[in-house]
């Protein structure tokens, strides 16, 4: 058994953590970010292919089918926080992981493009619920001193599951011919069966976050929540050893002990004292998505080709800023713990800013080639050291253990919200506004959340949950 001492977590206990058991349960509940990220990203290579089979010809049609699963993803955010409280994490994570592996197929097999966007959207219901629960269980499950760290590592996996998508995409059409044509990519392999494989191979990974899933713990937050304190002590003395997992229990139950517990209603949330913090998750969660980075993701090649690059050129460079996102996820993992949240934050709103404006500029004064990918490339970094990882464990961390389940629903769904609309507006944005004028709106919305973070968001880092809810809500 790998272990380490740790600061002191809750009642001033020195625990010493089986770290890797923490880790291991972590990474199969981050099993979920993987999918998510893959199966978000895949369609933007999949895209100027499917486009071509199913004959999309405008920017409404482009932009629903970017944005058809999001409606998904907001109902799966709702059944995540309707269901989570009640039958728990791990069988709704267990339900997601079945829901990916069937709606990768269902996508990979469809023939017209009502069916494609009815799979779509079911597979949006799954990234819904694991987008809501993989990092809520790691933070519940997490020591306080790690927590950070543990939950960024599911946005390790979204950002690695983001890259496997790219380099698949790359890899699936990398002997296109330059300068194919719309007729022949629409009755070659690629238009007819290669798109196809991008979304069917997310089978895979889904098969083992299946399996994996029966084999971690449930909550041991939820556990107390329930009425199994028992149950919790247990899982919590593999994380931490008997005076750690009595000290969390009590510590839990304290917090719980204050309100009535056993039905949480949706209404609850509007409570004068759950306001603030609702709104601070909402908010946070709506500027991640609003920040205008996913649509680099949705529509690489629009963006690509805008700045003179040929399709088989865009794939390459997708490829390129998706290892930027590793690299800096890794950044961010550093940091998180040590730097705290607060100020990644901040510096993530300001950066992208400034980046957006120079990138719209370039537009606007007609750049091409390499300056536009090294621009690109700097904003995925920039997010992917800061609002990417760090927006999931704000959110995972600052509302009360009585209504965890139901305020990230609440958070999360505004977020699907949000990168509906961000995704579903670019094309119709960048046809009125130009590249430029969509770029430097982006830059408009990341100096107003460079504002609201400075105002309102204190600093979490280090702090037990319970910590964290007497500081926002008492």
């Amino acid at each position: 058994m790998i272990t380490a001492p740790a600061p002191a977590d809750a009642s001033g206990v020195k625990p010493t953590y089986n770290l890797a058991y923490v880790w291991l349960i972590s990474l199969v509940a981050a099993l979920g970010g993987l999918l998510f990220g893959y199966d978000w990203v895949v369609i933007g290579g999949a895209k100027p292919f499917f486009e071509r089979y199913f004959h999309l010809t405008d920017a409404a049609q482009s932009g629903w089918a970017n944005s058809c699963a999001l409606i998904g993803c907001l109902v799966g955010a709702l059944l995540a926080g309707a269901l989570s409280d009640k039958f728990g994490r791990k069988r709704l994570l267990i339900f997601s992981a079945f829901l990916f592996a069937v709606t990768s197929i269902g996508n990979g097999l469809a023939n017209n493009f009502t069916v494609f966007v009815a799979w779509r959207m079911l597979g949006g219901v799954a990234i819904g619920l694991a987008s809501n629960l993989s990092p809520m269980y790691i933070a519940e499950v997490a020591p306080a001193a790690m927590r950070g760290r543990l939950v960024a590592i599911n946005q390790l996996t979204i950002v690695i599951g983001i890259l496997a998508a790219q380099f698949i995409n790359w890899f699936l059409v990398r002997n296109l011919p330059e300068g194919a044509t719309d007729e022949f990519i629409r009755n070659s392999w690629y238009g007819q069966t290669g798109w196809r494989w991008m979304f069917a191979l997310t089978a895979a990974p889904s098969l083992l976050f299946f399996v994996s899933m029966f084999f971690v713990p449930e909550s041991p937050r939820w556990l107390v929540k329930n009425g199994c304190a028992d149950l919790a002590r247990r899982i919590l003395e593999r994380i931490g050893g008997a005076a750690y997992a009595a000290a969390e229990v009590r510590y839990v139950q304290a917090t719980l002990a204050r309100e009535e517990i056993q039905h949480v209603r949706f209404q609850d949330l509007l409570e004068p004292k759950m306001r603030r913090v609702l709104a601070l998750g909402v908010v946070l969660a709506v500027f991640q998505q609003w920040c205008g980075i996913n649509v680099i993701f949705n529509y690489a090649e629009e963006i690509f080709k805008a700045a003179g690059y040929d399709i088989s050129s865009v794939l390459k460079n997708i490829a390129w800023t998706g290892s930027v996102n590793l690299v800096f996820t890794f950044v961010a993992l550093g940091a998180v713990d040590r730097g705290g949240r607060r100020p990644l934050m901040l510096l993530g709103a300001a950066g992208l800013a400034v980046i957006y404006v120079a990138l719209g500029g370039c537009y606007f004064a007609g750049v091409k080639g390499w300056p536009m990918l090294v621009l690109v490339m700097a904003a995925i970094g920039c997010y992917s050291m800061s609002l990417a990882p760090v927006t999931w464990v704000v959110i995972s961390e600052i509302f009360p253990n009585r209504i965890r389940g139901a305020a990230m629903s609440v958070a999360v769904s505004s977020l699907w919200i949000a990168c509906f609309i961000l995704t579903y507006s670019f094309p119709i944005l960048n046809k009125n506004l130009g590249p430029a004028g969509t770029f430097w709106l982006y830059a408009a919305i990341c100096v107003a959340g460079f504002f609201f973070i400075l105002a309102k968001l204190p600093e979490t880092k280090g702090q037990t949950l319970e910590d964290i809810e007497r500081k926002l809500v008492d």
